[in-house]
C-alpha cells in the first residue's frame, strides 16, 4: 500500500484540515552506527516537507500565533539515545521529546520548524524523518473505475468461492507458497503457538473467519491503535481520539461544548463530545465519558446524552468488550450496526486520550485474513496460518497513515504485545530509496533487539526499475513483491494469461538506490479474503460473480506481504514445536535460501523468487547447523543520485542506470565491474564458495568459485555485456556447499539504453505484449532536450494496450496516477490520457524506461504494437 507520490499533510492546518500532495524528491540519509562525513541526515524529501509545513502554517495562523512545529522520527547512533535526548533539550524552548526507545535508538520529538535542521546536525543523530500522512492506496482491482467487460472468449466464467471451496484454491492462493502441502504433511504446524502483529487500518473484531484458531482459541487477542494525540498529524486527522480534560463529579457532567450529560455518580469523571469519521466518510457526533479511578469508558451509542444506560468498557485485551454504533437495516446487504473497541492513553499530566476504535477501511481486515483466517465462507478455505493468533495495531484511518504512528505502533507490537512476526502492508516510495531512512534504521534494530521478524510490502509503484519503497528497504526487513499465477488470474479476474507464473505489473522493482537487494522474495499478490461486513465488498465484474459482504478480492503487494508473514508464522510454529532455533536471521536465511526462481521473471522484479514453505523448512528444520556465515558485498553504483549514497557510488549491489557516455553501459559494450566480497563471521580457516548466477539471459559472467578468508576483503570480477537495449538483471549467488543455507545473494542490474539525439533517428521497435505482461525499453535522453515524445501504433482492433514512462530516478513520468493506471487504448477512452501519443516536456537527462503492457480485459492474448520515442 505504497506510492511513489505520498500525501503529505501539513501539521499546521489545525483549523483548515487541508491536505497537499507532495512529490517525493531525492534524499540522502545517514547510516548506523554513524553517518558518513557530510551525509545529509534530513534529506531532500523531508526538507521539502518542512518547507511546505512552514508555508501552510504561515497561511493559516496570524503572525502573533505560536510558532509551528513538526513531529520528527529520529534514529540515533547505538548507545547514544540519552545523549541525543539531552542535546535536543538543549536546543531551546519548544523542543519536546515525546517518546524515547533506547533499545532501538529511537526518539520522537515535536520541534519548532526553525530548529529541525539543528536537530539533524546533532552528532548522536543518524537520520531524521518528518512525520507525514501517507495515503491509503486503493487495492481494488479496478482502482475504483467502472469495469469494462471485454467479453469472455475463453468460455464459462469462473465459479465463485464458497463453503465448498477447498483450502488449496486459486482465490486465496496460499497453495502457491507450498503452505497447504506443508500443513497437510504436518497438521500441527499451522501457526499454533504463534501470534502475528497486523500493522494496518485495524481488524474487524467480529468477523467469523477471524474468531477462532484451529485449536478453538480466540484468534484476535488485542486491538489497539498506534496513533497518538501527541503527534500533530494524528491529533488533526485521527478523529477517533477524544481528549478528556478537567475532572467533574456526577450525576451531571458538562462537555466542553456546553452539552449536559447524565453520568454515574463519582468525582473523577471526564467527558468529551465531538464528531468522529465513520466508514464511508460520514460524521457521527459521539459523547465519551472516562473515569480516572479505574479507567472505565462509556460511549453514548444511542445519542440520548445519558451514560448510565451504556456499558462500562475497557480495552479489548482486558475484557474482550465490543460496543456497537447504529442499527442494522435487514433490508440492505451491508451491516449498519458497526462495532468498536476502546482504549485510553495518557496524553499529559492533566489530559487523557480515549480512542473509539472503529474500522473505517477494509485493508487491515483483508490483510489479517490472508495471514490467518480460519473457515472462510464457513468452509475449509483458510489463510496462511489458521492456527495463529492476531494482534491488531491500527495506525491508519480513512485519511491515511501517519509515519510516526506506524513507527510507534511497530515498536509497541514487537515489545509490548507478545507478537512473533509482524506484517505491514504500508509504506512510502521515496525517490532516494537507499534503505537509510530513520524508519528503516529503527526497524533493523527492532528486529535484532526484539527477535520479531518484519514483513513489509515492496510497494505498488512498478513496473519500473528502482521503484521499491520505504521502510521495506531496510536491510533486515523481508520485502515482498507481488506474484500471480494463471489460476488466480482466471479465478479472481476472469482473465486468461500465457505464463503459469508471473509478476504483477504494479509490483515495485529493485534494486535500491545503492544496488541493495530488494524485493527479497515474492508471494501471491491477489486474494479473496475477509473484510468488514459494513464496508461494501469488492470483486471483479469479468468473473461473473459478486462476493457477499464480509469478503473482497483485493490486489497489491499489500496482499503479497501477509502471505509471506503468514508463511513465516508457519515456520515459527514448526520450529517451536520441534525445539528448533528460529531467530529472525535464521528465518530470513531459510526463506531467502530456498525461494523458488521463476526463469521468466526479471531479477529486479522477483528478487530471490517465490517463497516456498516446505523448502524453507528443509533448511530451518536442520537447526543452527544450517546457518550460513555472513558475507558482505561492496559494488559499483552509477545512478543520477548515487553521489548521495553513504559511500558515494558504492553500495551492496551492482547497479548502473547511467546513460552511455555518462558512466552508463552501451548496448553490445563489455565492461568489467570489481566487487569487494568479505566474510565477516565463521571460522578462521579460508572457505571456498561456489559462485553462480540466476537470470540475466547471458548478460553477466562470473568466476565459478572464490575463496574467502575471514575479515579479508577479496575482489570478485563481474563482466557484463548487454546484447540488447533494456534492463538486464541477475542474482549473484555465493554458496558454501557444506551448509544448507546460501551465504549471499547480490543484485546485478545494468540498464543499456538507446541514445536519442535531437533531430536524430528515433527509437522504433515492434513487438508483442501478452495480456497481463510487460515489455521494457530504455532510452537515453540528452541534457537540454526540450521534449520526449512517445507514440504507440500498430495496434490490432480492440487491443487494450498502453505504455507508461519512468524517469531516470525511478519515479513515474506520467502527469497523473489516472494516466498511469487507465491510459489504455480501447479502454475508458484513455481516462483523460492519450493512449497513442504523449509528450514529456523538459525531460530530465538520463535513462528513461518505457513499459508496454496489455490489460487483463484485452480481447487479444497477443497484442502487436509499434513503439516510437524521439527527442526535440
Amino acid at each position: 500500500m505504497s506510492r511513489r507520490r505520498s500525501t503529505a499533510i501539513s501539521t499546521a492546518l489545525a483549523l483548515a484540515a487541508a491536505s497537499l500532495a507532495l512529490t517525493v524528491g531525492p534524499a540522502a540519509a545517514g547510516t548506523d552506527p554513524s553517518p558518513a562525513p557530510g551525509a545529509d541526515k534530513l534529506g531532500a524529501h523531508d526538507r521539502a516537507l518542512l518547507a511546505q509545513y512552514e508555508r501552510q502554517h504561515a497561511t493559516t495562523r496570524s503572525s502573533a500565533a505560536a510558532p509551528g512545529f513538526a513531529t520528527l522520527i529520529v534514529a540515533v547512533a547505538d548507545g547514544r539515545t540519552a545523549e541525543a535526548e539531552a542535546a535536543l533539550a538543549g536546543l531551546g524552548a519548544g523542543v519536546e521529546t515525546v517518546r524515547t526507545d533506547e533499545s532501538v535508538g529511537y526518539l520522537k520529538a515535536n520541534v519548532p520548524f526553525g530548529l529541525v535542521e539543528r536537530v539533524a546536525a546533532l552528532d548522536p543523530v543518524v537520520a531524521v524523518d518528518l512525520d507525514e500522512l501517507l495515503e491509503i492506496e486503493d487495492t481494488r482491482a479496478d482502482g475504483g473505475a467502472a469495469a469494462v467487460a471485454a467479453g469472455r472468449p475463453d468460455g464459462t466464467p469462473p465459479a465463485a468461492p464458497s463453503a465448498a471451496t477447498p483450502d488449496a484454491n486459486p482465490y486465496m492462493p496460499t497453495r502457491e507458497t507450498g503452505s497447504t502441502e506443508f500443513k497437510d504433511a504436518h497438521p500441527a504446524f499451522d501457526g499454533r503457538g504463534v501470534t502475528i502483529g497486523i500493522m494496518d487500518t485495524g481488524v474487524d473484531p467480529t468477523h467469523p473467519a477471524l474468531a477462532r484458531t484451529t485449536t478453538g482459541e480466540h484468534k484476535l487477542v488485542e486491538t489497539v491503535t498506534g496513533t497518538d494525540p501527541n503527534n500533530f498529524i494524528d491529533l488533526l486527522f485521527d478523529s477517533s481520539w477524544f481528549l478528556m480534560g478537567k475532572q467533574q463529579t456526577g450525576p451531571t457532567v458538562v462537555s466542553p461544548d456546553g452539552q449536559a450529560w447524565t453520568a454515574p455518580a463519582g468525582s473523577d469523571l471526564r467527558v468529551q463530545h465531538r464528531a468522529m469519521t465513520m466508514p464511508g466518510g460520514g460524521q457521527q457526533k459521539l459523547g465519551v465519558l472516562f473515569r480516572d479511578s479505574d479507567g472505565a469508558i462509556w460511549v453514548d451509542t444511542d445519542g440520548d446524552f445519558d451514560f448510565t444506560d451504556e456499558e462500562a468498557m475497557r480495552q479489548f485485551g482486558v475484557a474482550r468488550q465490543i460496543g456497537h454504533l447504529g442499527t442494522d437495516d435487514p433490508a440492505t446487504p451491508l451491516n449498519e450496526r458497526i462495532p468498536f473497541t476502546v482504549q485510553a492513553k495518557k496524553v499529559t499530566a492533566t489530559t487523557t486520550g480515549v480512542n473509539v476504535n472503529v474500522v473505517t477501511e477494509a485493508h487491515g481486515t483483508h490483510v489479517a485474513g490472508i495471514t490467518a483466517a480460519h473457515g472462510m465462507f464457513g468452509g475449509a478455505m483458510d489463510g496462511q496460518a489458521p492456527g495463529a493468533k492476531l494482534v491488531s495495531m491500527k495506525a491508519c484511518h480513512s485519511l491515511g497513515c501517519s509515519s510516526a504512528a506506524l513507527t510507534d505502533g511497530m515498536i509497541d507490537l514487537a515489545t509490548k504485545y507478545g507478537v512473533d512476526v509482524i506484517n505491514m502492508s504500508i509504506g512510502s516510495s521515496p525517490e532516494f530509496n537507499d534503505g537509510q531512512s530513520a524508519r528503516a534504521l529503527v526497524y533493523n534494530r527492532l528486529i535484532d533487539t526484539s527477535g520479531v521478524q518484519l514483513f513489509i510490502s515492496a510497494g505498488n509503484s512498478g513496473a519500473g526499475t528502482n521503484t521499491v519503497g520505504d521502510p521495506t528497504g531496510g536491510d533486515k526487513v523481508v520485502s515482498v513483491g507481488a506474484a500471480v499465477s494463471s489460476g488466480t488470474w482466471w479465478a479472481n479476474y476472469g482473465s486468461r494469461t500465457r505464463d503459469a507464473r508471473a509478476m504483477f505489473p504494479f509490483s515495485s522493482r529493485g534494486p535500491r538506490e545503492d544496488g541493495g537487494f530488494k524485493p527479497d522474495v515474492t508471494a501471491p499478490g491477489s486474494a479473496v479474503s475477509t473484510t468488514p461486513d459494513w464496508i461494501a465488498p469488492a470483486s471483479v465484474a469479468e468473473t461473473g460473480y459478486r462476493l457477499p459482504p464480509g469478503y473482497s478480492m483485493l490486489n497489491g503487494t499489500s496482499m503479497a506481504s501477509p502471505q509471506a508473514a503468514g508463511a513465516g508464522a508457519l515456520l515459527l510454529s514448526a520450529a517451536r514445536q520441534t525445539g528448533v532455533s528460529a531467530s529472525p536471521a535464521e528465518l530470513r536465511s531459510a526463506i531467502h535460501s530456498t525461494a523458488r526462481w521463476n526463469g521468466k521473471a526479471d531479477a529486479v522484479a522477483q528478487g530471490r523468487g517465490g517463497l516456498d514453505v516446505p523448502k524453507a523448512w528443509s533448511v530451518l528444520g536442520r537447526g543452527k547447523a544450517a546457518t550460513a556465515d555472513a558475507v558482505t558485498v561492496s559494488a559499483p553504483v552509477c545512478t543520477p543520485l548515487s553521489g548521495q549514497l553513504v559511500t558515494p557510488h558504492r553500495g551492496s549491489g551492482l547497479f548502473n542506470s547511467c546513460a552511455p557516455g555518462a558512466g552508463g553501459q552501451g548496448v553490445g559494450e563489455q565492461r568489467a565491474y570489481e566487487l569487494t566480497v568479505t566474510r565477516t563471521t565463521g571460522s578462521d580457516r579460508p572457505v571456498a564458495y561456489e559462485v553462480g548466477l540466476k537470470g540475466g539471459g547471458g548478460t553477466f559472467s562470473v568466476p565459478s568459485s572464490v575463496v574467502l578468508a575471514k575479515g579479508v576483503p577479496t575482489t570478485l570480477r563481474v563482466t557484463a555485456r548487454p546484447g540488447t537495449q533494456g534492463v538486464h538483471s541477475a542474482v549473484l549467488v555465493l554458496d558454501d556447499p557444506l551448509t544448507r543455507a546460501v551465504e549471499q545473494h547480490t543484485m546485478l542490474a545494468v540498464e543499456a539504453a538507446v541514445p536519442l539525439e535531437a533531430g536524430g533517428a528515433p527509437l522504433t521497435v515492434t513487438g508483442v505484449s501478452y495480456r497481463n505482461d510487460t515489455v521494457h525499453y530504455t532510452v537515453a535522453v540528452p541534457a537540454g532536450a526540450k521534449a520526449l515524445t512517445v507514440s504507440l501504433d500498430g495496434l490490432d482492433e480492440g487491443s487494450q494496450t498502453r505504455w507508461w514512462a519512468f524517469r531516470p530516478t525511478g519515479v513515474s513520468g506520467e502527469a497523473s496516477a489516472a494516466g498511469t493506471v487507465y491510459c489504455y487504448n480501447g479502454y475508458l477512452d484513455g481516462y483523460g490520457c492519450d493512449p497513442r501519443s504523449r509528450t514529456y516536456a523538459a525531460p530530465a537527462a538520463g535513462v528513461w524506461e518505457l513499459v508496454v503492457e496489455s490489460r487483463r480485459t484485452s480481447p487479444l492474448l497477443a497484442n502487436p504494437y509499434t513503439l516510437t520515442a524521439s527527442v526535440s
